[in-house]
C-alpha cells in the first residue's frame, strides 16, 4: 500500500500539467480586495475671514499736507521665509537658539526614533512578500519500547533546508505594505509637526524672556524716579511744606513697585530654565546667555498670508491626519483579504540518514514540496466585525484630517486678528505711555512749587509705570502673535528634514 501511493504521489509530482499549475498560480494577476485610497476632498475657504485690511491702522499724518499718505509696508510670508522664520526677526541670539534647540530636544529626538521605528515595521511588512527558508540540523539517539517496537536503538542524523511562500492572492500582504508605507509617512509628518512646536516654543519662551526683562527695566526706572519723589517728599516735610500724610503716600508708592521686582525677576529665571530644557539643557544653562537685556524686535504692521489652501500643504498635521487615513484605508483591505483563501507554497529539502557517514551520499537524499490553501470557512462571523471594526477607524481617521482642517483655519484666523489688533493697542499704549511722562513731569512741578498737592504726583507716577508695564506686554504680545501665525501656517520645518534620518531598507 505505502509503495503504490509513493507511486502515485511520484507521478503526481512529476508531471509537467503540476509545474504549469504552479507557474499560472505564481504569476497569474492577484485581486487585491478592499478599498483603493482616494485623498478626501478638500473643503476650505477661498480665503480667510481675518484679513488685515480689515483691521488696517492707519499711519501717522505727515507734518505737511501731501495728496496721499504713505503705504502701510506688507511683509508678505512666502513658503521660503516659512522654513526657517525665526531669522526673519532678525534676532541672532535668537536664531543661535533656535538652531541649538533643533540639536539638541529630546521631543525632537524622541520624533525622529519614532520615525526609524516606523520604517523598521515597514521593512518588516514588506518582507512577508518574500519567501522564508531556515536551515536546520539535528542528530539523536533513540530507542523504541521493547513491548511496542524493536525495542532496539538507533541513531539519526538529519539536515536540509525549509520554506515557505504565502502567495498574496486577495492583496492582503499588498495592502498591508500599502498601510505600513503610510504609517512612515504620517510618523514623518508627526516629526516635522514636533518641529513646527519645537522653533515656536523656543521663540516665545525667549520673547517671553525679553518681555520680563523690559518690565523689569521699566519697573526699576519707575522705582529710581519715585524714590527721587520720596526724598523730595522727606526734605520738604523737614522744612515744613508737606504733611506725614504725603510722605507716607510717597513712601508706599515707592515700596508697592519695589515689590514688583522680585516676581519680574522670578519671570526671568522660570524663562530661562524652560528654554533650557527645549534645548536639551539643564536649567540654569542659559544664565551667560540672556544676561544682557535686548528689546524685542520692531515688527511689520500688515503681513500677506496666502490662501487656506496653502494650509492643506503646509501643515504638518494636517498632512499627518491625511496619511494616517491612508494607512487605515489599507489596513480595512489586510481585514477583508481574511475572508479569503490563503494559499502557501512550501517545500524542503534535505540529508536524512542512521549513519553520519552515509549521510551526505545519494540515498540519503529526501525531499518535500507543494501547495496548501487553508480557508477559514466558519469563524462566528469574527472576521466581517473586525472589518467594521476598521471601517469604523477608516471614518474616525476621516474625521480627524475634517477636524485637524477646521483646526488649521482657526489657528489662523484667531492669530491674524491677534497679531492686528494687538498693533492697534501697542500703538495706544504708546500715546498713553508718552503722556503719562509728560503728566509725571508737569504734576511733580507744581508740586514743588506748591501750586497742586501730592496727589496729582502720586497718580501720575502709579499711571506711568502701569503704561510702561502694559507696553512691555503688549510689544512681547505683538512678537509671539506674529510667532504663533507662523506656527499656524505650518512654518518651521523643511520637506528635507526627515531624509536626514537612518533609512530602513526599501522594498
Amino acid at each position: 500500500m505505502n509503495i503504490k501511493q509513493s507511486k502515485i504521489s511520484h507521478s503526481i509530482y512529476d508531471s509537467p500539467k503540476f509545474i504549469i499549475w504552479i507557474f499560472l498560480i505564481l504569476f497569474s494577476g492577484c485581486a487585491t480586495v478592499g478599498p483603493d485610497y482616494v485623498p478626501p476632498e478638500k473643503k476650505v475657504p477661498e480665503e480667510f475671514n481675518a484679513q488685515l485690511e480689515a483691521v488696517k491702522i492707519e499711519p501717522p499724518k505727515p507734518e505737511k499736507e501731501q495728496d496721499s499718505a504713505p503705504p502701510i509696508p506688507v511683509k508678505k510670508i512666502t513658503q521660503e521665509m516659512l522654513g526657517d522664520w525665526w531669522n526673519t526677526l532678525e534676532d541672532p541670539l535668537l536664531s543661535e537658539l533656535v538652531e541649538r534647540a533643533i540639536k539638541g530636544n529630546l521631543d525632537l529626538r524622541l520624533a525622529q526614533s519614532r520615525v526609524r521605528e516606523e520604517r523598521a515595521r515597514r521593512g518588516i511588512a514588506a518582507a512577508d512578500r518574500f519567501p522564508t527558508i531556515n536551515a536546520s540540523a539535528s542528530t539523536a539517539r533513540q530507542q523504541t519500547s521493547g513491548e511496542t517496537g524493536t525495542g532496539q536503538a538507533t541513531n539519526l542524523h538529519s539536515t536540509g533546508f525549509d520554506a515557505s511562500w504565502e502567495i498574496d492572492l486577495f492583496g492582503g500582504i499588498e495592502r498591508s505594505v500599502e498601510s505600513a508605507k503610510a504609517s512612515v509617512e504620517a510618523r514623518e509628518e508627526e516629526l516635522n509637526d514636533t518641529l513646527v512646536t519645537l522653533v515656536a516654543e523656543a521663540a516665545l519662551n525667549y520673547v517671553e524672556i525679553r518681555t520680563f526683562q523690559a518690565r523689569l527695566t521699566a519697573a526699576e526706572k519707575n522705582l529710581r524716579s519715585q524714590e527721587e519723589t520720596l526724598q523730595i517728599v522727606n526734605d520738604r516735610l523737614e522744612s515744613g511744606l508737606t504733611t506725614t500724610l504725603t510722605l507716607e503716600q510717597a513712601n508706599y508708592n515707592f515700596e508697592n513697585t519695589k515689590s514688583e521686582i522680585p516676581t519680574l525677576k522670578t519671570g526671568i529665571e522660570q524663562g530661562k530654565n524652560g528654554l533650557a530644557v527645549l534645548l536639551g539643557k539643564f536649567p540654569g544653562s542659559l544664565k551667560n546667555d540672556l544676561e544682557n537685556y535686548t528689546p524685542v524686535p520692531i515688527l511689520p504692521i500688515e503681513v500677506a498670508i496666502g490662501v487656506p489652501a496653502d494650509l492643506l500643504r503646509r501643515r504638518p498635521d494636517i498632512r499627518r491626519t491625511e496619511r494616517e487615513l491612508a494607512a487605515q484605508t489599507a489596513r480595512v483591505g489586510v481585514a477583508t483579504a481574511d475572508l479569503y483563501p490563503k494559499l502557501t507554497l512550501f517545500g524542503s529539502v534535505g540529508l536524512e540518514s542512521l549513519s553520519a557517514a552515509s549521510l551526505f551520499t545519494g540515498p540519503a537524499a529526501a525531499f518535500s514540496i507543494g501547495p496548501k490553501i487553508t480557508w477559514n470557512v466558519f469563524d462566528a462571523g469574527r472576521i466581517r466585525q473586525n472589518i467594521k471594526i476598521e471601517d469604523e477607524k477608516q471614518e474616525q481617521s476621516l474625521i480627524q484630517y475634517e477636524l485637524s482642517i477646521l483646526t488649521a483655519v482657526k489657528d489662523v484666523e484667531n492669530a491674524v486678528i491677534d497679531y492686528a489688533l494687538e498693533q492697534v493697542r501697542r500703538k495706544s499704549l504708546i500715546k498713553s505711555v508718552e503722556a503719562a511722562t509728560r503728566a509725571v513731569d508737569l504734576s511733580r512741578e507744581l508740586y514743588t512749587t506748591g501750586l497742586s498737592d501730592f496727589l496729582g504726583v502720586l497718580e501720575a507716577e502709579r499711571s506711568l509705570f502701569q503704561f510702561q508695564d502694559q507696553l512691555a506686554l503688549s510689544e512681547g504680545s505683538v512678537v509671539s502673535n506674529l510667532i504663533r501665525l507662523y506656527k499656524s501656517l505650518g512654518g518651521g520645518w523643511k520637506p528635507l528634514m526627515a531624509d536626514t534620518l537612518d533609512e530602513a531598507p526599501r522594498y
